[in-house]
C-alpha cells in the first residue's frame, strides 16, 4: 500500500514520515491504534498531526476522534514546547465538563514502528463545522443573516462564559472551530489545544514559537496582543468571536473587512448590521483588551434579541420575491413557484430598469391566459404590481428599449427585440443567473467603451446603435459559454464562486483524495481552457465577478471529472 503526503509525494505505507519532506504520513484506514480504535477516516490535519474518525472496539463500536501527536519540528526546543501544547490539551479537556465541549476520554502514548506517538481520545461531534456552512451558503449566493448570527451568540457566550470560569483561554476561535451539531442544532466549540499555527509558504500548518511565549490564533482573527506578545486574555476570545460572526454575516475573511492601514473595520460598507448589534461588535473589536467587553456574559445582556433584526432597514437582510424575466410561454405552475421562492438582497431599493418592464408585464399577460381561477391570478398580478420596487442589488444595467409587445414580434424580425428574446430564452435554457449574466455583458459592454462608464444606456432613437452593440456582446458571450460545454451544475453557480472553492479543492489534493492530481495540475488544464475560449482575457487581471467565475466553472467541472475517476 502506497501513502502520500500533502505534497503529493509516494511513500511506502509502512513510513510514518515522508521520504521527500518529513512530513507526518496518515494512519491507513482499518489500521488499529491501541489494540482499541479502528481508524474510519481522516478528518483533518495540523502542524502536529492527524486527527481521525475512529471506531472504539471496546464500547460497542461506539465512534470517536483520535488527535495525533506528530509535530515536524526540527529544534529540540519547538519539539518540547510542542510536547507541553498536547499536555495542556489534554489537561484543559480533563476538566472541562460541558454540552458543547467534546467530552475528553483518554491520551494515549503508542510506539508505531520505531516512534512513539501520541493521541488525544475525545467524542466525536457529528456536524459540519462553520465555516462548511459558510461555503454551503455562498454556493447559494447566501451569507447567514444577522438573526441567525445573533442566535448563534447567544448560544456560544454561555459556552465561553464556562471555560473563563475555569481560567481557559481558547486562543483559537474561528469558524472552523465551531460546529453545528445535528442532533440538538447547537454550536460545540472545539480544539482546545492552540496547536494551529500560522500557514508556512508550502501551505502546511507549523508552529511559531517566541522565545518566551508561544504565538497561537489564526492571523485576522486573533487580536493584536495574542499574534504579536502571544498575550491571551478573556477578551481576546472575544474578539476572535466578533471577527467569526463578522465573517458568516458577510462571507469574506477577516483581512477584505480589516483596513490594517487605517486601522479600522468595513462599518457601513462591507460590513451591514443594524445600529445595536454594531455597537456589541464594536466593543469586542476594540483594539485595546482593556475597552474590551470583559466577560461574556456582558455581551448577552447587551445582544438585541433575534426578532429585533427583522425591522425594515437597508441593513437588514429581506426576504424578497424572485424577479422573472422569462418568455410568456412559461407553465402558469411554475410561474407560481418562482414567484412563491425566496431570495436575499442587501442594497438601496431602485426601482426595475424601464426596458425589463416590458418582458416582465408580457409574461404576466400570457400567464393570465393560462391561469385558472381568480385566486392564483391575483398571486401573479399582485407581485406584478409590486415588481417595479423590488429591492435589487445595485449594479449597472443597460436599458432594453422599450417595445410595445415585444414577445408578439416574429422570430424571423432580426430587429434588436427578437434578438433580446432569444438572448434571455438561450441564458433560461443555460440556466445561468440572470445577474451573473448581465452583470458580465456591462462588464465587455463597458469595457469597450470606457467613455460611457456611469451612464445607463436609454430606449431612446440616439442609443439604438448602443443597444445593438450590448446584444451582439450578449450573443457572443452566450456563444463562448455553450462551447465551454459546463455542466448543468458549473453554469448554476455561476456568479457564487470564490476563492473558498479553490482552497476546498487545494485541500482535497492535499489530502490525496484527487489520487496523483494536483493543484497545479487542476490550474494548469483549467487556464488552457479558459485562454482557448478567451485569448483576450488577462488571467491576471480577471474580474472575479464575472470572467473570474468562468474559471472556476471550468475548474470545478475538472474536479468533478477527477473525483468520478473520468
Amino acid at each position: 500500500m502506497q501513502l502520500y503526503c500533502s505534497k503529493q509525494h509516494t511513500n511506502n505505507g509502512s513510513n510514518r514520515f515522508c521520504t521527500h519532506c518529513g512530513e507526518p504520513l496518515p494512519l491507513a484506514v482499518g489500521q488499529i491504534v491501541d489494540n482499541r480504535y479502528q481508524i474510519i477516516r481522516h478528518l483533518g490535519q495540523g502542524g502536529f498531526g492527524r486527527t481521525y474518525l475512529a471506531e472504539d472496539m471496546n464500547k460497542s463500536h461506539q465512534t470517536c476522534v483520535l488527535k495525533e501527536f506528530a509535530p515536524q519540528v526540527q529544534e529540540q526546543q519547538d519539539l518540547q514546547k510542542a510536547k507541553e501544547l498536547f499536555e495542556r490539551e489534554a489537561n484543559v479537556l480533563k476538566k472541562l465538563q460541558h454540552s458543547q465541549i467534546p467530552r475528553f476520554h483518554a491520551s494515549l502514548q503508542v510506539k508505531i514502528g520505531t516512534k512513539d506517538f501520541f493521541f488525544l481520545v475525545q467524542d466525536y461531534v457529528d456536524g459540519d463545522n462553520y465555516y462548511q456552512l459558510l461555503e454551503q451558503r455562498q454556493s447559494q449566493g447566501n451569507t447567514f443573516s444577522e438573526e441567525e448570527v445573533i442566535t448563534l451568540l447567544q448560544q456560544i457566550l454561555p459556552v465561553l462564559s464556562y471555560i473563563h470560569s475555569r481560567d481557559v483561554v481558547h486562543r483559537d476561535i474561528s469558524p472552523d472551530n465551531l460546529i453545528w451539531r445535528r442532533s440538538d442544532n447547537l454550536p460545540v466549540l472545539i480544539d482546545f489545544g492552540g496547536v494551529k499555527q500560522l500557514p508556512a509558504s508550502q501551505g502546511f500548518w507549523r508552529t511559531k514559537l517566541a522565545e518566551n511565549n508561544t504565538l497561537l490564533g489564526k492571523k485576522g482573527y486573533a487580536p493584536e496582543e495574542q499574534l504579536r506578545q502571544g498575550k491571551a486574555f478573556f477578551s481576546s476570545d472575544l474578539y476572535s468571536l466578533a471577527v467569526t460572526s463578522l465573517v458568516l454575516l458577510t462571507g469574506q475573511e477577516p483581512q477584505k473587512l480589516y483596513d490594517s492601514y487605517q486601522g479600522i473595520w468595513g462599518w457601513g460598507k462591507e460590513i451591514r448590521v443594524s445600529p445595536k448589534l454594531e455597537t456589541v461588535l464594536k466593543k469586542m473589536l476594540a483594539y485595546k483588551p482593556s475597552d474590551r467587553y470583559q466577560r461574556a456574559e456582558q455581551i448577552l445582556k447587551d445582544l438585541p434579541s433575534p426578532t429585533a433584526t427583522k425591522s425594515t432597514g437597508n441593513y437588514i437582510t429581506t426576504k424578497i420575491k424572485t424577479m422573472v424575466v422569462a418568455p410568456g410561454r412559461q407553465r402558469a405552475s411554475a410561474v407560481v413557484s418562482r414567484f412563491q421562492s425566496k431570495t436575499q438582497a442587501i442594497a438601496k431599493p431602485i426601482s426595475l430598469p424601464v426596458w425589463i418592464r416590458p418582458f416582465v408585464m408580457s409574461l404576466g399577460g400570457t400567464a393570465l391566459v393560462v391561469l385558472t381561477g381568480a385566486g392564483a391570478w391575483a398571486v401573479v398580478n399582485a407581485v406584478i404590481r409590486s415588481v417595479t420596487s423590488i429591492t435589487i442589488p445595485s449594479i449597472s444595467l443597460p436599458e432594453i428599449p422599450q417595445f410595445p409587445n415585444p414577445i408578439s414580434k416574429p422570430v424571423s424580425d432580426k430587429g434588436k427585440n427578437s434578438n433580446l428574446q432569444e438572448i434571455i430564452s438561450r441564458r433560461q435554457q443555460l440556466e445561468i443567473t440572470e445577474r451573473f449574466f448581465i452583470r458580465s455583458v456591462d462588464d465587455l459592454f463597458y469595457t469597450s467603451k470606457p467613455e460611457l462608464k456611469g451612464r445607463s444606456l436609454t430606449s431612446k432613437p440616439e442609443d439604438a446603435g448602443l443597444r445593438d452593440e450590448w446584444s451582439d456582446i450578449a450573443d457572443d458571450l452566450l456563444d463562448k459559454l455553450e462551447q465551454a460545454n459546463l455542466s448543468t451544475a458549473a453554469r448554476r453557480k455561476l456568479g457564487n464562486y470564490s476563492q473558498k472553492d479553490y482552497i476546498t479543492w487545494r485541500r482535497l489534493a492535499r489530502s490525496g483524495q484527487f489520487g496523483n492530481y494536483t493543484i497545479d495540475q487542476l490550474t494548469k488544464d483549467a487556464n488552457e481552457k479558459f485562454d482557448r475560449l478567451f485569448p483576450d482575457q488577462e488571467r491576471g487581471k480577471l474580474n472575479q465577478q464575472t470572467f473570474g467565475q468562468i474559471w472556476y466553472a471550468i475548474a470545478a467541472d475538472q474536479v468533478s471529472k477527477v473525483q468520478s475517476g473520468n
